[in-house]
């Protein structure tokens, strides 16, 4: 008892030191002590119990979390889990990039260009995050991966409806939400959540630079630039999920569900440019204002299918289909100078894309025995996308017979599966699972002289899994937890194509720290084996003590390769280039801890059983190594070497008010991207808090804030060979809300 209790205290004291002066104050009578104790232990859907009960390693978080801060964008709740973080509107875990996490909406891969911040937590049911994939769905989950159950339909009417003031900057920005349940006659049930929601952020920007130029007359040249701006970036959208249910017999349902979101943004930024004096070529100091402007669309529509029977005590059949479609529109365009131009340019980058899709499944479950449930399944997906783009600079566009030409993509999936659940004894229990996925990929483009963007592309990965569940004890609640699994990431269709992406950094600046892009489709799939052990000790009032460790050996790892001078079919002259190669390896590994729950219960020498002070922290510690780049700092892009958050629940006992705040902190750190570039990424920290006041049992009133006490967030690129530089900066702004919410 000694060892978790003292792993607790210092993984809270931070929340225990701005919690004590209000906890100091709570008190109750011994008899109202043992009843709550009494309600708290027998309740069994508890996000920790039904964590508890599930056979493999998952976290669970229900409406309790998804509501706590009144937030609209889902990304505000998923930075706040443990062994999560947000950054650029990516869902990162285990301090790994984006790509490397699934992210699905009831158990199907989420819509192209889908974003977290599309999705108002209102919407969601519960959220389930894994570390380790399972064989009913994809392994394209390295990291983990996010599922986002969307609200089903409720046992009794439920009508509730949230109105909302957001303030970041300049002006106010409304939300409202409402959600709509009832069971009907007949055994149908449904629910239609609706939400409306705007944005509009100003951040205050900063960057610096040094490049080598090689203009036409062949005479280096260094430019040294400053520039000082703002960024604004504000829009409006809404999203619906409707679902019906319905019972067709006692062990037979027909679900429908629906997914539609849309949204319309505009970014738009100032900045002023300043190119500092070079005596040795004689540059004089200058000063140009440069404007940018971004607007456009996105919708994204789904409908799904599901139908469950069982026939009978030891088999069940579930098959499910849908259909999908969605888009998007832009046109961004930049006016000013670039590097040593003396005549104002104005570049327009226009283009759309349309999506559809088409998803199939099924599987079957059977007992055997008295032990073992088998189920075998299969799933297939196709995807078609069809993009069109365009860059003009003064009217005249920048890669003829490229840009402006259509591109059309197919990409199928297709996959079966088979598992065991095995209950071995009151001990041990075993999951056992295989999955066999096959990628085809195949695009359409421009063939002309400029290049083609044609390409035909297969992947197939078998994932053998297992998961083993150990409980020390048979009586008690505390669980070991082990999993063995392979997993994969395919590269996407960006990642393939053999289509140019110009460096528009500076007019003369086809450097080799300003390279232009291309694809490469002879890209093969990412592997990796997997090692993840767990304790998890659940306490009797509810709460959770957990530290693991986990483990990743990653081959075929896809990295930037460092720039070379080629022969393109783009230009007259050879260009700098660069474009992602497959590497030999690389190994990542952390130690994570997480202890949850009533102050009372975990330390019970400093409150009372009954405090109403709820505690929770988290420590994720991660290292990472990637074969043929040197150290030091050779990591994997963007995971830091640790991740800290911590928090505390407050509720009062003399007023109908609860209170709270959550911080996450980590640290600066580099990360060696080449054998020549390297990207240092500046320290990270904020901290949210709400507070609640319930004004009646049908009425209440929630502020809460977000992302205060941030430091300037951005990056510095350094090089081994060169001076050349870049840092960007910016300042974010705390996110104000003040939300009504009424049950009718």
């Amino acid at each position: 008892m000694k060892t978790p209790a003292l792993a607790s205290l210092l993984l809270l004291c931070p929340a225990l030191v701005l919690a004590q002066q209000e906890v100091d104050r709570a008190a109750t009578s011994p008899t109202q002590n043992n009843q709550l104790e009494r309600v708290s232990v027998t309740r069994q859907q508890t996000d920790t119990d039904l964590r508890r009960r599930e056979p493999i390693a998952k976290q669970l978080y229900g409406r309790e979390e998804l509501d706590k801060y009144g937030d609209t964008q889902l990304s505000d709740v998923l930075k706040r889990l443990p062994g999560i973080n947000v950054s650029g509107g990516q869902l990162r875990m285990r301090g790994m990039g984006g790509a490397y996490t699934q992210i699905l909406v009831n158990g199907e891969p989420a819509p192209p260009g889908f974003s977290l911040d599309n999705l108002n937590p209102a919407q969601v049911e519960r959220l389930e995050v894994t570390k380790a994939p399972t064989a009913d769905q994809s392994a394209q989950a390295i990291a983990g991966t996010l599922n986002i159950i969307l609200k089903d339909a409720p046992r009794v009417v439920q009508k509730d409806l949230r109105i909302g003031v957001n303030y970041a900057s300049e002006k106010p920005v409304i939300n409202a939400g409402f959600t709509y349940g009832d069971r009907v006659v007949g055994g149908v049930g449904f629910v239609l959540p609706i939400s409306v929601y705007q944005w509009n952020f100003v951040n205050e920007t900063e960057g610096e630079r040094l490049t080598n130029l090689n203009p036409p007359n062949g005479t280096p040249q260094r430019q040294h630039v400053t520039n000082e701006g703002r960024d604004r970036a504000h829009g409006r959208g809404f999203n619906i999920s409707p679902r019906l249910n319905w019972k067709l017999g006692d062990d037979e349902t027909l679900s429908v569900q629906g997914f539609f979101v849309q949204n319309r943004f505009r970014n738009e930024g100032a900045n002023t440019v300043s190119t500092l004096a070079d005596s040795s070529v004689g540059y004089k100091p200058r000063t140009v204002d440069e404007t940018t402007r971004n607007r456009g669309t996105f919708s994204a529509n789904r409908i799904n299918l599901q139908y469950n029977n069982r026939f009978s005590e030891d088999r069940r059949i579930e098959l499910r289909a849908g259909t999908g479609s969605g888009g998007a529109d832009f046109r961004f365009a930049f006016n000013g100078r670039n590097g040593s131009a003396p005549e104002p340019i104005e570049r327009i980058t226009s283009g759309d894309n349309k999506n559809r899709n088409t998803t199939l499944g099924g599987k079957y479950s059977q007992y055997a025995g008295e032990a073992h449930t088998i189920t075998f399944g299969g799933e297939i997906d196709r995807r078609v996308r069809d993009e069109k783009r365009r860059t003009t600079e003064n009217g005249n566009d920048l890669l003829p017979g490229i840009e402006g030409q259509p591109f059309n993509a197919t990409i199928t999936r297709t996959a079966v599966y088979g598992q065991d659940e095995w209950e071995i004894n009151k001990q041990w229990s075993a999951y056992f699972g295989v999955r066999h996925e096959q990628i085809k990929m195949a695009s359409e483009g421009s063939t002309d002289a400029a290049g083609s963007s044609d390409f035909q592309s297969t992947s197939k990965v078998t994932t053998p899994l297992l998961h083993l569940n150990f409980k020390p004890d048979p009586k008690s609640r505390d669980l070991v937890r082990a999993s063995l699994t392979r997993s994969y990431k395919a590269p996407d269709i960006q990642q393939l194509i053999n289509r140019p992406s110009i460096n528009l950094t500076e007019e003369n600046g086809n450097t080799k720290s300003t390279p232009d892009r291309n694809g490469n489709p002879a890209l093969k799939p990412e592997l990796a084996t997997g090692l993840d052990i767990a304790y998890e000790r659940y306490l009797p009032a509810g709460g959770l003590m957990s530290v693991g460790v986990f483990h990743r050996r990653i081959t075929n790892l896809i990295r930037t390769d460092q720039p070379r001078l080629m022969t393109v079919p783009w230009s007259t002259t050879p260009r700098w280039v660069v474009t992602q190669v497959n590497l030999s390896k690389a190994t990542t590994q952390g130690l994570e801890l997480e202890v949850k729950g009533r102050a009372g219960e975990l330390f019970p020498s400093l409150f009372e059983p009954t405090t109403a002070l709820s505690l929770r922290a988290s420590l994720n510690l991660y290292r990472s190594t990637v074969g043929d780049i040197p150290g030091p700092n050779n990591r994997l892009e963007g995971q830091q070497p640790w991740q800290f958050n911590f928090g505390a629940d407050y509720r009062m006992k003399s007023l109908p008010i609860s209170m709270g705040f959550s911080a996450q902190i980590a640290p600066d750190f580099t990360v060696r991207q080449s054998t020549e570039a390297s990207q240092e990424n500046f320290a990270a920290r904020s901290v949210d808090a709400f507070a609640m006041w319930q004004l009646s049992p049908k009425d209440g009133v929630r502020v809460s804030v977000n992302g205060l006490f941030q430091p300037k967030q951005g990056n510095r690129v350094t090089y081994t060979e060169l001076a050349d530089f870049s840092v960007n900066r910016r300042e974010p702004v705390p996110w104000w809300s003040v939300n009504w919410e009424h049950k009718f």
